[in-house]
């Protein structure tokens, strides 16, 4: 969806913002001793770290084609991403309500409480912004789908997971807001561990949502019906090509799509002129669709082609 260009800097938006938002957080939390503002700094810190897995990531899956990678390396971004997923639900929420049931079983009046304020009124700032960034770069690539749609339909996810991580930074300072300021006005220092474990229920929530999406990219999606589509108009638009009977695609990366196509050439062909079709095509589909890393060609009658998609839907 969105370019690498565009990706680098979504994350790198967040990882600046996030790292500045978790020192000043560290500091509140220690001089007014509010258990949700220690969750959101951690939260802000976790996501720092997310922010660099997921450059490290985009680095790994630049790297070109080797003797043990024949196609690349463009799942490493897929695998970090997912790593990333599990960070956000093991470091983030479980700390969070760790740190939630703590002060809800022995809890302590927040002090200083102007601070609290002041804090989470700059960090909802400085996360808004941040997520501003990402969300414009998100429709930027999404054009016109639903964005549930467009995250689901996505082969980048460092985009995607940057949006949600902000969303969720959005939604904790929220609730960081709303529950320390009713533990200090209602006396009831209970309620900013509640509010901790709140944002827990949200980082969980938001790692659950991640991991599903990194888990359907690590085990292989198929190109958008439109790039099938393309694929299947160059093909049966060569004069030596009888019927295009179906294209077989799955992503490697987010712009790495290794084709496989089921194709009836002509009955009078001998094995150059086949040979020569078949390098005509490669030619023509590459050009059409430059993130193609690896294309096959089987010959195959639509018969055949037809018996093995019937044992795939079965």
């Amino acid at each position: 969806m969105a370019s690498q260009s565009g990706s680098v800097k979504v994350i790198y938006a967040a990882l600046a913002g996030n790292l500045l938002i978790a020192v000043t957080k560290f500091v509140a939390a220690f001089f007014t001793g509010s258990s949700s503002m220690l969750s959101e700094g951690v939260h802000s810190l976790v996501d720092t770290g997310n922010g660099g897995l997921l450059l490290y990531g985009l680095h790994r899956a630049n790297r070109p084609a080797d003797r043990t990678h024949p196609f690349g390396h463009g799942r490493e971004l897929y695998f970090w991403s997912f790593v990333v997923a599990l960070l956000v639900f093991a470091l983030g929420a479980g700390v969070s309500f760790y740190e939630g049931v703590v002060h809800i079983r022995a809890p302590e009046p927040a002090r200083n409480m102007t601070v609290n304020y002041v804090v989470l009124g700059l960090s909802i700032v400085f996360e808004g912004g941040s997520w501003l960034v990402a969300l414009k770069e998100f429709r930027a690539g999404k054009g016109r789908m639903g964005y549930f749609e467009a995250v689901r339909k996505s082969k980048d996810p460092s985009v995607f997971t940057v949006l949600f991580e902000d969303t969720a930074a959005l939604l904790g300072l929220l609730i960081a807001l709303v529950a320390v300021s009713a533990a200090h006005l209602l006396d009831m220092p209970a309620l900013d561990g509640w509010g901790s474990i709140g944002i827990a229920l949200v980082l969980g929530a938001t790692a659950l949502l991640l991991a599903r999406e990194c888990k359907g990219l690590l085990m292989g999606e198929a190109a958008s019906p439109e790039v099938q589509a393309a694929l299947l108009r160059i093909a049966q638009a060569d004069p030596e090509v009888s019927a295009a009977n179906g294209v077989w695609t799955v992503h490697l990366g987010p712009s790495q799509i290794l084709a496989g196509l089921s194709l009836e050439f002509e009955d009078n062909l001998a094995a150059p002129e086949i040979e020569a079709c078949v390098m005509r095509l490669e030619a023509a589909l590459k050009a059409e669709v430059p993130d193609l890393v690896g294309i096959f060609v089987k010959p195959q009658t639509s018969e055949l082609w037809k018996r093995r998609r019937l044992r795939i839907a079965d």
